[in-house]
């Protein structure tokens, strides 16, 4: 029996988005990978044989038989709690901007909820101002934790030699929060805010000079620090005319969201 034929599919227009379990399927997901990334950072199909056979997620979206873009998810427990941890989602640049990745992360989410799995996590660079649009105001994920080049210097490119600083999205599937903002409905943000403010062209800035990406960078990054020991959480981001603001409320006060207690210094070093 296939992959589609075990796990109903989900098809939009010509794009099926269903689970991935073949070998070949697993060397489409590397290749597409290594397009969109480089070898610096790949992992090889091993690492979604491993993923398949301990409760992780190998999802793939399909136009008529051609994978063009996927998303690779690793099983954890924290607590004892179980969680997904979305290590790596990829669309080709083609099917960009059509709503692939969305539909990947929303079925994602539903076969999450249906094995019982409430939170799927991820890293993003603060500064990928797009991305984090999609992660907090399209899917509802919150940001609490900020880890200080995470991956390491590398070679790559896209890394414009600059630490690879993370935030870790966090996405309570089934809460009131999520829930609302996926039919439109968003809970209400409260009248307690802190704002961050970054250039809204920073991603061409840092490919450009990266000294001024560097500064900052270095700038986000305490800000953020500083916030989350003081018991905020980024739930927004709201673009002005020369600046776009992250958004941050204090943790016990998120409309719709009841987190669990998190003490920043668990997570450092």
């Amino acid at each position: 029996m296939n992959a589609s034929a075990k796990h109903p599919a989900t098809v939009f227009d010509e794009i099926e988005v269903r689970h991935c379990e073949l070998l070949a399927e697993y060397d489409e997901c590397v290749k597409l990978e290594l397009f969109t990334w480089g070898e610096h950072i790949a992992v090889p199909s091993a690492i979604f044989v491993v993923a398949h056979h301990t409760g992780g997620q190998i999802l793939g979206a399909f136009d008529r038989g051609r994978m063009i873009g996927f998303t690779l998810a690793l099983a954890g427990t924290r607590g004892g709690k179980p969680f997904l941890h979305s290590h790596m989602t990829a669309v080709l640049p083609e099917y960009q901007n059509r709503g692939v990745g969305r539909r990947l992360k929303l079925f994602q989410r539903q076969e999450a909820l249906k094995n019982g799995v409430p939170l799927v996590e991820w890293t993003f660079d603060p500064l990928e101002l797009k991305n984090a649009h999609f992660n907090l105001t399209r899917l509802g994920a919150i940001i609490r934790r900020y880890i200080p080049n995470c991956y390491g210097i590398t070679g790559s490119p896209l890394h414009s030699g600059l630490p690879t600083d993370r935030v870790v999205a966090e996405w309570w599937l089934d809460s009131d929060r999520v829930r609302g903002i996926l039919t439109g409905t968003p809970c209400a943000v409260g009248d307690t805010v802190e704002r961050i403010s970054l250039p809204t062209r920073i991603s061409e800035l840092k490919s450009k000079d990266s000294a001024a990406g560097a500064r900052s960078q270095k700038e986000a990054r305490e800000s953020f620090e500083k916030h989350f020991h003081a018991g905020y959480v980024a739930t927004g981001i709201e673009a002005r005319v020369d600046v776009t603001d992250y958004i941050l409320e204090p943790s016990g006060s998120i409309g719709g969201l009841r987190l669990p207690e998190y003490r920043p210094e668990e997570f450092e070093d």
